[in-house]
């Protein structure tokens, strides 16, 4: 089970920090994806981070902004957002899967309940 957290509305320039907490003995063995879905577009990969965190990839959009990481002994996951665009306004989901991330989230087994990410200009 995941759990995000973090979200809020901010102005443009801020910066947040989501959280995704898992629960389970075997979270160190997942790999965890961030996607969002903003009101009438897809959801888009943002970054993911393999099971052990020794590797990484993020999103276009967000390359230079955002920073993923992992505390496997805290069972959580982390995205760091900086430099936040009024664009980045979405819903923001975590999703695990076995060992390695994936961009893609049909992937992805395990899904979080979002948290709602609001950029104002």
């Amino acid at each position: 089970q995941l759990q995000a957290s973090g979200g809020g509305l901010v102005q443009a320039g801020d910066s947040l920090r989501l959280s995704c907490a898992a629960s389970g003995r075997t979270f160190s063995s997942y790999a965890v994806g961030w996607f969002r879905q903003a009101p009438g577009k897809e959801r888009e990969f943002v970054a993911g981070i393999s099971w052990s965190g020794g590797s990484t990839g993020y999103g276009d959009s967000v390359k230079g902004r955002f920073t993923i990481s992992r505390d496997n002994a805290k069972n959580t996951v982390y995205l760091q957002m900086n430099s936040l665009k009024p664009e980045d306004t979405a819903v923001y989901y975590c999703a695990a899967r076995w060992t390695y991330f994936s961009t893609r989230n049909p992937e992805y087994d395990h899904w979080g309940q979002g948290t709602q990410v609001t950029v104002s200009s």
